[in-house]
């Protein structure tokens, strides 16, 4: 595998601006929970951030959809690794899933946890609301890779966590809360930057609550 081709294959990774090191992120237009969401009142998707913003520009929106294209290439877990390990070699050890999109099928799932056990010195995090595709992956496979911490996120905001279903998938759990007594995401604190937390990261911490924006 060569940078460029492992480029071309994967379609690159994204670098959102607030994050500690790499993503991979395709159009949040292909979520298909997500996309039921956005035409329901109240839900977190229903404000997409990843329908507004940078997220729109053309170079954005045409790498989106390259990466979304890119999904089903044969090579795609080769060049996603080689690529993520090649941003460890410079120090980044964590990595992140979908800061647009979501998990597409099992199969693109089982990809994802294949890139992760091809990357053991990265920790990956990946939110999804794709829950019956985390409970596939859980019943064919058992475990997720030991350096993966899936968060189940809530549907609505200010509404209930999916605490339940992620015990019984061994995951952990994300929401939205518009009362910032609430939030335990303190990036919101710090200029919309993780800064040294890791929380997010940590599958320690079962509950992650993020600001509204």
């Amino acid at each position: 595998m060569t940078p460029k081709l492992a480029l071309k294959i994967s379609g690159g990774l994204s670098s959102p601006s607030k994050m500690p090191g790499f993503a991979h992120s395709i159009p949040a237009q292909a979520c298909n929970v997500g996309s039921k969401l956005r035409a329901v009142a109240g839900s977190i998707c229903s404000k997409c951030y990843a329908l507004k913003g940078r997220y729109v520009f053309p170079n954005v929106k045409n790498a989106l959809v390259r990466r979304l294209q890119n999904l089903t290439h044969p090579l795609w877990v080769e060049a996603m690794a080689f690529l993520i390990n090649k941003k460890a070699a410079k120090n980044f050890d964590v990595f992140r899933w979908h800061d647009s999109g979501d998990i597409q099928s099992l199969e693109h799932f089982e990809n994802i946890a294949k890139v992760c056990e091809a990357t053991p010195t990265v920790r990956h995090w990946i939110p999804t609301r794709e829950y019956a595709v985390v409970s596939a992956f859980k019943d064919k496979h058992g475990e997720f890779p030991e350096n993966l911490t899936v968060r189940l996120s809530a549907l609505m905001l200010d509404g209930p966590l999916p605490t339940a279903a992620a015990k019984r998938l061994g995951v952990t759990v994300s929401g939205v809360s518009s009362d910032e007594s609430k939030v335990n995401c303190i990036a919101y604190k710090q200029g919309g930057i993780c800064g040294s937390c890791r929380a997010c990261w940590d599958k320690n911490i079962e509950e992650i609550i993020y600001p509204k924006h």
